[in-house]
């Protein structure tokens, strides 16, 4: 069985990937710092405790399992945050990843997946976006990310690091066997969020700006269903197996929903009330986002089965009421 390191594979997205890679026939090597993954969601394969940041430690991981190949999760992911402290993104996710691309090099693995994401595109207003799209960050998150894309190409030309890159829209579910779900913390997604409002964990959810160029004046998302999510992961990784070199690949369905949208979805599916109170807009929070691309489709064969709102908040319910991690 073929070894696989997934970095950050305690987190929501790394977790699900993880079960994913195990059902295909490998053996995903989860490497994980623990700030905000969860010991509870590494299932599928073993663990390994470390920093990207340490590259000796990333030496000795490289050496012991001898990967086929990288999927690579583990980032910092708050925008809020990173308007704040783009520093503190620009190490993590920047030197981080810098490092586990050096020691992949280092150890001879020329297969990386690596986890990006639509927020490298920017605003572009009355835009759907493909992967030729311009990519013009808003805030330090994204930035970081477009920045690793380029030192993966880099790569690919000094040491020959075939990669396939996903851009991720906004990713909801859970694992519909409730063996792993979403859990973070703090939590800033908005359909977990929603779920705790309605459950009564929080008091109300916040709409962040009703001002928006869209119908109903809050802001529009593609969204789709970790489960499909990792599914292209696996297909990513079987795309670089088959020799047909390195890619970039849009994430979504086509479909995009706004806050009021998710939250009238929710309502239907839970038979409940979304207590929910209306705030300003969030600095770097673009006005609609939502995939133009078919490549995925195309060309790995990718089928979002499960990416319908309904379904996705029917998951995230069911993992809502029923899985949890101990903080």
């Amino acid at each position: 069985m073929q070894n696989v390191l997934v970095t950050g594979g305690a987190g929501y997205i790394g977790s699900h990937a993880c079960k994913a890679l195990k059902a295909a026939g490998y053996n995903p090597v989860t490497f994980d710092s623990f700030v905000t993954g969860w010991r509870q969601a590494v299932k599928f394969g073993p663990v390994e405790e470390g920093d990207l940041l340490d590259r000796a430690r990333l030496d000795e991981v490289f050496a012991r399992y001898q990967p086929v190949a990288v999927m690579h999760f583990a980032a910092l992911s708050l925008v809020g945050e990173a308007m704040k402290l783009p520093g503190k993104y620009w190490r993590n996710n920047v030197l981080g990843s810098l490092t586990l691309i050096e020691a992949a090099c280092a150890a001879g693995v020329d297969k990386f997946v690596f986890s990006s994401t639509c927020a490298t595109y920017g605003e572009h207003d009355n835009v759907v976006l493909d992967e030729t799209t311009a990519q013009e960050p808003l805030n330090a998150y994204g930035a970081s990310k477009r920045a690793i894309e380029d030192i993966l190409r880099d790569f690919e030309a000094s040491d020959g690091l075939n990669h396939v890159i996903f851009r991720y829209f906004n990713v909801a579910g859970a694992d519909p066997d409730g063996e792993v779900g979403e859990f973070h913390r703090p939590e800033t997604h908005l359909i977990p969020l929603m779920l705790d409002a309605i459950d009564g964990k929080r008091d109300a959810l916040t709409v962040f700006g009703t001002d928006y160029d869209t119908p109903d004046g809050t802001c529009i998302r593609d969204y789709v269903h970790v489960c499909d999510l990792v599914d292209a992961h696996v297909l990513g990784l079987k795309w670089l197996e088959d020799g047909k070199g390195s890619r970039v690949f849009n994430l979504g369905t086509g479909s995009g929903f706004s806050v009021r949208e998710v939250i009238d979805q929710s309502r239907a599916v839970t038979n409940r009330e979304v207590p929910y109170t209306e705030g300003p807009r969030r600095a770097g929070d673009a006005t609609k986002l939502v995939s133009g691309s078919t490549r995925a489709v195309e060309e790995l064969g990718w089928t979002p089965e499960r990416s319908k709102m309904h379904t996705m908040i029917e998951d995230a319910w069911k993992w809502h009421q029923t899985g949890h991690y101990d903080e």
